[in-house]
């Protein structure tokens, strides 16, 4: 599937573009190359192109691709048309400038009160999960679920848990999740399921700053306990 991607519509403004169905970072590279490669020769009536684990949504203006180009079926089939064009030429895999952000942690029972149950489930002890944890180093798969939120990957095997059936209400702000091969940081108080290991007080989400989101897709995040 990677080799030949599946275009699918998104409601009446967006396709997705399809490489795969699994977390792998050949198949992250290409979601972000094309989002870039998208943003880099933007078509009228494009509004954002966003990657995810493996997967490229674009956003656009319907009725400004109808005024620009009469003759298409639809802006869908303008969209395709495009993308399929982007796409016969190979996907880099190099997707620009990315950074290393170093994250301190706070693994108390207060600021991870699901540390010593993950401790626990794993057969391990909570310096045995805090050490795991910060021996990787993380990629940076996708921006979601909130402004900032950065999906990264991949836990150790030891350590990975299930969500929790019932989300807390209130996953207080800086809080250092897993969840399956998944780690992130909630960047503002939200409910949440996640295990909540850990809590950082760097800002993961800034609104009034040029770069909003501390962390992009492609960046790496290295977990340092203090």
């Amino acid at each position: 599937m990677a080799d030949n991607p599946i275009i699918n519509p998104l409601g009446d403004s967006a396709l997705v573009v399809e490489f795969g169905s699994s977390i792998s970072v050949d198949l992250n590279q290409k979601a972000i190359a094309l989002a870039d490669r998208i943003t880099s020769h933007p078509f009228r009536g494009l509004k954002d192109a966003i990657p995810a684990y493996a997967s490229t949504t674009i956003f656009f203006d319907p009725y400004i691709l109808r005024k620009e180009l009469p003759e298409c079926k639809s802006a869908h089939s303008a969209v395709r048309e495009y993308v399929t064009a982007l796409l016969s030429e190979p996907l880099s895999n190099n997707v620009g400038q990315t950074k290393l952000v170093e994250v301190p942690v706070s693994f108390t029972s207060t600021n991870g009160p699901d540390l010593e149950d993950v401790a626990i489930m794993s057969g391990l002890t909570v310096s045995g999960v805090i050490d795991i944890f910060t021996s990787r180093t993380y990629r940076v798969y996708m921006i979601g679920f909130l402004p900032g939120f950065a999906y990264m990957g991949e836990v150790d095997e030891r350590i990975r848990m299930p969500r929790h059936q019932q989300p807390r209400l209130k996953v207080p702000k800086g809080s250092v999740g897993v969840a399956g091969a998944q780690t992130g940081v909630y960047p503002l108080e939200t409910p949440g399921g996640w295990q909540l290991i850990g809590r950082t007080d760097l800002e993961f989400f800034t609104p009034n700053s040029g770069v909003p989101s501390l962390l992009a897709p492609g960046d790496q995040a290295r977990f340092v306990a203090v």
